[in-house]
């Protein structure tokens, strides 16, 4: 789950150096990424893949429609309500995810788990300025709290998938084949112009999230949804690591705060992880 977080923020900081060059939108980077997935699947994980059930299978068909909805509903909330904002309420999912799990999971949600998650997210209000604007809302706002409740979904049914036998590279292709139908016309109808270092930086991107997406989707076949999904708070840690890297961006005292909580409340439910599992 770990080196998923870590390849989701390459990505991201892929995808921001693309965003800084010329003729890239967001419809012609997602169905990049998607198509990326989709020839990484037919090159290593053929014999794996069963791609016929992601259309012959309601679970499958769920998973690939709200997380293909799900891609450019993010993507709309961040111009509207500005990236730090609608990246909070997405990540909110953490706390959804974790109580839709003891329903329908029957995962446990124990005091220490709910802190660390609590911690995390204030950590994460404060790194991305979520409320920096104020605390008016707007039907973005509406539109960003249904994204998260799709991506608690999308992590629990992943769960359940596993549960039913279904292979890992199969659950992935229903992202990948639905994200990219969904895309194909708008990335059509907008048009683009791309030279080769912008190509280049998509395709890499893309990879990365293929890499990032096959690595989440299996460690979720072993960790809990409350546990996973906190653990994927880190990637706008990361991305705000990388802005100082290769951005030449600075912290601020309430950032570094924030990343400090994020850290702590991630790394205070990892003991919990460990004895869980152990006893």
């Amino acid at each position: 789950m770990l080196f998923s977080a870590a390849c989701f923020a390459a990505m991201v900081l892929l995808v921001r150096a693309v965003s800084s060059g010329r003729h890239a939108n967001v419809w012609l980077v997602s169905a990049t990424r998607f198509g990326t997935g989709v020839v990484i699947l037919v090159a290593f994980f053929w014999r794996e893949t069963q791609f016929r059930r992601v259309f012959t299978r309601a679970k499958l068909a769920g998973r690939g429609v709200v997380g293909g909805i799900g891609v450019t509903a993010y993507y709309l909330t961040v111009a509207h309500l500005g990236a730090g904002r609608a990246t909070f309420i997405n990540n909110t999912y953490v706390i959804f995810g974790a109580i839709f799990a003891v329903w329908v999971l029957h995962e446990r949600f124990r005091a220490l788990l709910g802190i660390g998650c609590a911690a995390a997210l204030v950590g994460l209000a404060l790194l991305t300025d979520a409320f920096a604007a104020g605390f008016h809302t707007s039907i973005y706002d509406a539109i960003a709290v249904l994204t998260a409740l799709g991506s608690a979904y999308i992590v629990i049914t992943i769960r359940l998938l596993h549960r039913d036998g279904e292979h890992t590279t199969t659950i992935f292709a229903a992202q990948c084949v639905y994200g990219a139908l969904i895309c194909v016309v708008p990335t059509a109808m907008t048009g683009f112009s791309v030279d080769g270092r912008t190509w280049g930086l998509m395709l890499a991107a893309g990879a990365l999230a293929a890499i990032g997406q096959l690595a989440m989707t299996r460690a979720f076949r072993d960790v809990s949804v409350g546990e996973g999904s906190l653990i994927q708070i880190l990637v706008p840690l990361g991305i705000a690591v990388g802005g100082v890297v290769f951005f030449h961006e600075h912290f601020s005292p309430h950032e570094i705060i924030g990343a400090g909580l994020i850290i702590g409340g991630t790394l205070l439910a990892t003991p919990f992880a460990a004895r869980k599992r152990d006893g």
